[in-house]
C-alpha cells in the first residue's frame, strides 16, 4: 500500500510543474514539495497514508484532509487517532507558505486568474505578500462564483487557523506569543480581540478586518454559525449567507417565541459589536458608501479614523433617512433604527452617553425589550447632560415609526395588523392610527396601556410628536421660537403646545392646524395628555378623582365637579382647557353625539370651530323638533358660557380689547361668577360695534334660557318674581318657556316698569335696538 501511494505521488510531481505561474502579474512561485500539497515524503507522509489514501496528493488536498482530520478529532466528529505533532508543524508552514502567494495556492489561482487581471491588477505578491487574495477579498462581490468558492475556502481556513491568513499572521505573531499563548489556532482571533488595546497598530488592522469579513458570513462566525444552525436552518434555509445576510434574516427573528436562547444571546452580543465598532457592519458600509459621501459628505476612510465624524454620519444616515439615494441603504438604516429600540446596547449613542447613569441607575436591569431604556426614562431627572440628551434623541427617533418602538410594536402586533393594517409605516402612521383606536374594544389593555405611555411621551414636548413637529415647523418658530430654548436633553414640558393652542388663529398651515386639533382633542379625552394641567392638577386629581378612570374626558369632569375647591394652579389649567373644548363642539365628544341630528338639520352649512357650531344650535334650541338630550347638554355649555365670558369664544374674541381696556380687575377677580361679562354691561355703550354685538347675543341668550341665580342673571331675579308669569321660570329649560323671560323683561322695560337700573342695563344689552330709546 505504501508503495503504490508513493507511485501515485511521483506520477503526480512528475506531470506537475514545480513553479506557478498561473496569475502573471504577480510572478512565478515555487510549489510547496514541487505539488503545492504535505505528503510527498516529510512529516505527513504516514499520515496521509493512514488518514488521506483516497486523496491524490497536489493543489493542497492532502493538507485539507489531514486539517479536516484534525479538525474533526478536537470537535469529536470522529474516533481515532489524530494527526502527529510534527505533521501539524508542518501543515503550519505549508498554509503559511502557500497564503503569502496567490500562485502557490494553484486553486486559487487557477479559479481567480481572470478576475486577479480584471480587478487586481496593481497587487503583486512578490512586492507584497498576499496583496492579490486582499484585493480579491475586497472585491468578493464582483467575482465570479469559482473565484468567490476558493477565496471563501481561504477564509474559512483562516478561522480554523489564523496562521493561514498571511498578512493576519505576520502583523500578530508577536501578539499573539505574548498575550494569546494558551490559545489553539482558531481561537487566536477572538483571543487579541479582547485585548485589542494593547496590540501592535498593525495587528489591531488585521484584527479588525478578520471580524469584519468573518461577521458578514454566518458560516465563517463560528461560534455563531454553531450556536444558530438550527435557527438558520428553520428560519432562513432559503437565504444565502454572505454580506450580513444570514445574520440580518436570524436577527429580524430575534423576538420569535421559539427563537433560541443560546443563538440570541450570541446574535445580540454580535450587533452590540457592530454598534460599537462601525467598521464590523459591513452591510450598511457596502449599502451606504454612497449615501455617506453624497448626503453627509463623509468617506468611509473619514469615518474609520474619527469617532465623531463615525457619530454625525450615523445621526445624518438617521436624520436624511427618507432622503437616501440608495433603497438598499434605506433599508439598512431603518433596520439599524428598529434594532435600537429594543436594547440600550443597539444605540451607540445611548451607549457612550449613559455607561456612568445606567451603572448607577439601572445596574439591575437587564438589556433587551428596551427595559434598560425605560428605566432612564423613569430617571430622567437623575441623568447626567450627555445622557439625557441622548435618551431625547432617542425618543424623537422612535417617535417616527412604530418598527422603531420596540415594546409598542410588540404589545400591539394584533392591534396593529388588525386595525391599522392599511395604514403605511413611517412618519407616526401607525401610531396616530393606534391613538385613534384607544376606544376600540378589540384593544386590548396591555396595547392601551403601551399607546397611552407613547401619548404621555409625545405630551411632554412637541418635538417627541413626529407628526405635529413635521406639520408645525415654520409655525412654532414664527409664534412660539420664545417659549422653550431646552438645553439638550431637557423637555419644554408642553410649553410649545401651549404656545399653539393660544396663537391658533395665527397659524398659517392647515396641516398644523389639524395636528394642534387632534392635540386638543386628545387632552380633552385624557388629562394625563397635557402635561401641563397633569402637573398642576396632580394633587387635585389624587384628593377628589383618584377612583376616576383616566380617558373619554371622566377625570376633567371630576375635577369640574369639585372646582370650588380645586388648587388655584389647577382651575385656572381647567379653566383654560374647558374654554378650548367650548370653542369646537367636536372637542365636546358627548354633545357632538347627542347633537348629531341637530347639527344635520339646523347648522348643516356651519363649519365647526371658533364656536360657530355650538352657537348656531343654541339659536335653534326652542324649535319645536330639537331633541331633548342635544337640548339638556346644551344648557349645562350654556350655563358655563354665562358665567365667564372665556367658554364663549365669539364674545371672548371680540372683546378682547374691550377688556383689556374696561375690565381688567374683574378679569382677575374670581372667576366662574360672569365678573368680565357684567363688567361688560355695565359699559355696554363704551364697545366696539363688534363687542356689543356678541354681548347683545350672549346676554340675550342667557335672559332667553333663563335660570334664577345665574350669576349674570340674577340682578333681574326679583323683577322676574315681580312681572314675569310664575309658568315662565316654573320649568326653565322646558320647551314652552324658553325665551318667555327675555320677552317678558323686555316689555317690561317698555311700559315703564321699574326692574332696578342693573337689570334693565343687562335688557339693553341684549336688545338695545328694541329699547335704546328708553334708555336715560
Amino acid at each position: 500500500m505504501v508503495l503504490l501511494w508513493s507511485f501515485f505521488a511521483l506520477l503526480v510531481y512528475t506531470l506537475a510543474a514545480p513553479n506557478n505561474n498561473t496569475v502573471s502579474s504577480s510572478g512565478p512561485a515555487k510549489l510547496w514539495n514541487d505539488i503545492g500539497d504535505v505528503g510527498k515524503g516529510g512529516a505527513c507522509a504516514s499520515d496521509a497514508e493512514a488518514f488521506c489514501k483516497d486523496q491524490s496528493p497536489g493543489d493542497g488536498r492532502v493538507a485539507a484532509c489531514l486539517s479536516k482530520r484534525i479538525l474533526d478529532i478536537k470537535e469529536g466528529n470522529t474516533a481515532g487517532k489524530s494527526v502527529n505533532k510534527k505533521c501539524r508543524k508542518e501543515l503550519a508552514d505549508f498554509k503559511i507558505d502557500r497564503s503569502s502567494h496567490i500562485n502557490k495556492d494553484v486553486p486559487l489561482a487557477r479559479s481567480c486568474a481572470e478576475d486577479a487581471a480584471k480587478l487586481c491588477k496593481e497587487a503583486n505578491d512578490a512586492v507584497r505578500p498576499a496583496s492579490v487574495l486582499a484585493c480579491l477579498r475586497d472585491n468578493k462581490r464582483k467575482l465570479d462564483s469559482k473565484c468567490k468558492a476558493e477565496v471563501f475556502r481561504t477564509q474559512a481556513e483562516a478561522v480554523e487557523d489564523y496562521s493561514t491568513d498571511y498578512m493576519l499572521y505576520t502583523a500578530c505573531k508577536t501578539d499573539a506569543s505574548t498575550l494569546c499563548a494558551e490559545s489553539d489556532p482558531d481561537e487566536v482571533v477572538d483571543c487579541l480581540a479582547t485585548k485589542r488595546y494593547s496590540l501592535l497598530p498593525a495587528c489591531e488592522v488585521q484584527v479588525s478586518r478578520q471580524e469584519r469579513e468573518t461577521g458578514s458570513d454566518l458560516r465563517l462566525s463560528k461560534h455563531l454559525y454553531r450556536k444558530c444552525q438550527a435557527d438558520y436552518n428553520r428560519l432562513c434555509k432559503d437565504v444565502q449567507p454572505g454580506n450580513m445576510r444570514a445574520q440580518e434574516c436570524l436577527e429580524d427573528h430575534l423576538d420569535d417565541t421559539n427563537f433560541s436562547a443560546e443563538c440570541k444571546e450570541e446574535l445580540e452580543n454580535l450587533i452590540a459589536k457592530r454598534v460599537a465598532n462601525f467598521s464590523l457592519d459591513t452591510a450598511l458600509r457596502d449599502a451606504c458608501e454612497g449615501d455617506l459621501q453624497q448626503q453627509c459628505q463623509h468617506s468611509l476612510a473619514e469615518i474609520d479614523s474619527n469617532p465623531n465624524v463615525k457619530e454625525a454620519a450615523l445621526k445624518c444616515l438617521q436624520t436624511f433617512k427618507d432622503e437616501l439615494q440608495s433603497e438598499q441603504c434605506k433599508s439598512e438604516v431603518h433596520r439599524r433604527m428598529s434594532r435600537a429600540g429594543s436594547n440600550v446596547l443597539f444605540d451607540s449613542e445611548l451607549v457612550s452617553a449613559c455607561k456612568e447613569d445606567r451603572a448607577a441607575l439601572c445596574s439591575d436591569v437587564q438589556a433587551g425589550s428596551a427595559r434598560v431604556i425605560r428605566c432612564l426614562q423613569d430617571h430622567r431627572s437623575s441623568l447626567n447632560t450627555k445622557c439625557a440628551a441622548a435618551l431625547f434623541d432617542h425618543e424623537v427617533h422612535i417617535s417616527e415609526d412604530i418598527d422603531f418602538n420596540h415594546q409598542l410594536k410588540k404589545t400591539c402586533a394584533y392591534e396593529v395588523s388588525e386595525l391599522c393594517k392599511d395604514m403605511p409605516h413611517g412618519h407616526g402612521r401607525i401610531i396616530r392610527c393606534l391613538e385613534k383606536e384607544l376606544d376600540n374594544t378589540d384593544m386590548s389593555k396591555e396595547c392601551k396601556a403601551e399607546v397611552e405611555a407613547v401619548m404621555s411621551v409625545q405630551a411632554k414636548d412637541f418635538r417627541l410628536d413626529t407628526r405635529l413637529k413635521g406639520a408645525c415647523e415654520q409655525d412654532i418658530n414664527a409664534l412660539c421660537a420664545h417659549v422653550c430654548n431646552a438645553a439638550p436633553g431637557q423637555v419644554c414640558g408642553g410649553s410649545v403646545l401651549h404656545c399653539l393652542q393660544e396663537n391658533q388663529e395665527k397659524i398659517s398651515a392647515q396641516a398644523c392646524q389639524d395636528e394642534v386639533f387632534y392635540f386638543q382633542l386628545m387632552e380633552v379625552k385624557d388629562f394625563r395628555n397635557d402635561v401641563i394641567l397633569a402637573q398642576a392638577c396632580r394633587q387635585d386629581v389624587e384628593t377628589f378623582c383618584k377612583d376616576v378612570e383616566p380617558g373619554d374626558g371622566r377625570v376633567h369632569i371630576c375635577l369640574r365637579q369639585n372646582k370650588d375647591q380645586l388648587s388655584e394652579p389647577c382651575r385656572v389649567e381647567e379653566t383654560k382647557l374647558a374654554a378650548i373644548e367650548y370653542s369646537d363642539i367636536r372637542l365636546a365628544t358627548k354633545l357632538n353625539k347627542l347633537c348629531s341630528e341637530e347639527k344635520a338639520v339646523y347648522c348643516k352649512e356651519v363649519k365647526s370651530g371658533k364656536g360657530r357650531m355650538i352657537k348656531c344650535l343654541l339659536d335653534h334650541m326652542a324649535e319645536p323638533d330639537f331633541g331633548a338630550e342635544c337640548k339638556e347638554e346644551l344648557q349645562k355649555r350654556d350655563e358655563a358660557m354665562k358665567s365667564d365670558i372665556r367658554y364663549d369664544k365669539a364674545a371672548s374674541e371680540k372683546c378682547k380689547a374691550d377688556i383689556e381696556t374696561y375690565c381688567q380687575d374683574a378679569r382677575t377677580s374670581f372667576r366662574g361668577e360672569a365678573s368680565v361679562l357684567k363688567c361688560l354691561v355695565c359699559v355696554f355703550s363704551e364697545l366696539q360695534e363688534g363687542c356689543q354685538t356678541e354681548m347683545s347675543r350672549s346676554v340675550r341668550m342667557a335672559l332667553w334660557d333663563y335660570k334664577p341665580g345665574s350669576p349674570l342673571t340674577a340682578v333681574c331675579d326679583s323683577a322676574v318674581q315681580q312681572f314675569c308669569p310664575r309658568k315662565a321660570h316654573a320649568k326653565s329649560g322646558a320647551a314652552f318657556t324658553i325665551g318667555v323671560v327675555g320677552r317678558c323683561l323686555s316689555k317690561s322695560v317698555v311700559e315703564g316698569k321699574y326692574l332696578g337700573e342693573q337689570c334693565k342695563e343687562l335688557v339693553m344689552a341684549a336688545a338695545p335696538r328694541d329699547v335704546g330709546g328708553l334708555h336715560n
